[in-house]
C-alpha cells in the first residue's frame, strides 16, 4: 500500500471496512458483480440489479453499514448527493470521512484518505468500474461530513500526502 499513514494506526472503522473491498470490481457488460449485486441485496434495494448503475453510494452504504450495524444511510444511497444528510457536517475532512462532489448534474461519494494542495485522495466504488484510491479536485466538494462516533479515533483527522494516485475527473 503507498499510503504509510495508514500503518499503525487504528483506523476509522470506515476506511478499515474499505479497504478490506480495495479493487472490487464491477463486471463490464452483460454480467454483473454478484459482489456489488449482494451489496445491494444486503440493503434491501430489490431493483439493484445492474453493477452498471452508478454504485459509489452503494459502495459507501455498504462500508457504513458493514462496519456499524446501527447507522442509518441516508435515504436513495445510490443519489450521491443525498450523503450530505449523513453524519454531520465537518469543515475539514478527516481520515474516514465522507467526501460528496458534484459529477455534471449528478455527484459522486467516496471516504477520505487524504488531500494535497489541489484534490482529496478519495477511497470509493465505482471509480474506473472498481473499488480504488484516486484524486479528485477540491473545488469539486460540496460537503464533508463525518460519521457519528462514541469516541472519534485519534487518526481521524486531516492527512497531507504527495504520493501517486489517478486523477479522476468523470467516476464511472
Amino acid at each position: 500500500m503507498n499510503y504509510p499513514h495508514l500503518k499503525n494506526i487504528v483506523l476509522p472503522w470506515t476506511i478499515a471496512r474499505g479497504l478490506e473491498l480495495l479493487h472490487t470490481k464491477e463486471i463490464v457488460g452483460r454480467k454483473h458483480s454478484p459482489i456489488i449485486i449482494g451489496w445491494a441485496k444486503r440493503l434491501g434495494i430489490i431493483a439493484y440489479r445492474s453493477d452498471e448503475i452508478p454504485w459509489c453510494g452503494l459502495f459507501v452504504a455498504h462500508v457504513c453499514t458493514q462496519a456499524k450495524k446501527d447507522i442509518t444511510p441516508v435515504g436513495n444511497v445510490l443519489w450521491a448527493r443525498n450523503w450530505v444528510k449523513f453524519g454531520q457536517k465537518v469543515s475539514k475532512a478527516g481520515l474516514g470521512d465522507v467526501l460528496v462532489f458534484t459529477r455534471g448534474r449528478g455527484g459522486h461519494v467516496g471516504l477520505y484518505i487524504g488531500e494535497n494542495k489541489t484534490h482529496y485522495y478519495v477511497l470509493g466504488g465505482n471509480q474506473s468500474n472498481e473499488v480504488n484510491i484516486v484524486k479528485i479536485r477540491k473545488n469539486r466538494l460540496i460537503e464533508a461530513r463525518s460519521p457519528i462516533y462514541n469516541n472519534r479515533p485519534k487518526s481521524a483527522i486531516p492527512y497531507y500526502l504527495n504520493g501517486y494516485a489517478p486523477i479522476t475527473e468523470n467516476e464511472s
